[in-house]
């Protein structure tokens, strides 16, 4: 379970010194220290249960969302997530995992993700089609189609057949959002695949 420093001080206030009473708990090992101020109880909790916790408002999302709904064959070890006007990248290193945290532009930030409860724990983590349209917003623009598709397929290894199998109304709908080349184009090549059907 998550604590705050504020709420263990409250727990521990009938004790003399409470910030030496959570001293020690870290010492001992029963308090692990995420990020300034923030606790977790458990140390062996799946870290993409802590991305929201740590910096937000955002979701997971790039690589570890793709990772997710096994679109591209690699683990992923990293927790990516996206947040809205923030202007840079922010990276945490913590005992539970590395997470990063970029823009995404604030016009597409709410749509597109899906809340996840397990383990008395939830965290908000993008759709397919919008951690397809994240990741892509990451990169410098492709000149055409063809450029696209070599980045999608080859470079970034997703697998085909799985984003044919994605809602590609929805990757149309949400592409038009962002408002770059890339996803003009993704717009595009969607359509032609559709052609082809």
């Amino acid at each position: 379970m998550v604590n705050s420093t504020t709420m263990l001080l409250q727990q521990y206030n009938s004790y003399a010194n409470p910030a030496a009473k959570i001293g020690r708990l870290v010492k001992k090992g029963t308090l692990i220290p995420i990020i300034k101020g923030l606790y977790e109880t458990d140390p062996y909790i799946p870290g993409h249960y802590l991305a929201g916790i740590i910096y937000g408002p955002s979701y997971l999302s790039f690589e570890f969302a793709l990772a997710w709904h096994d679109l591209i064959p690699e683990a992923v070890y990293t927790f990516t997530s996206a947040t809205c006007g923030k202007k840079k990248k922010k990276i945490y290193k913590t005992p539970f995992g590395v997470f990063t945290f970029r823009d995404v532009p604030i016009a597409v930030f709410p749509y597109g993700t899906e809340l996840h409860e397990e383990n008395k724990y939830s965290f908000v983590i993008a759709s397919a089609e919008k951690a397809i349209c994240d990741q892509l917003y990451t990169y410098s623009p492709c000149s055409n189609r063809a450029e696209l598709r070599s980045l999608l397929f080859d470079d970034l290894r997703i697998d085909e057949t799985a984003f044919r199998n994605t809602n590609l109304d929805d990757i149309e709908e949400l592409a038009g959002l962002y408002r770059t080349t890339n996803h003009h184009l993704l717009i595009s090549m969607i359509k032609e695949m559709k052609r082809h059907e």
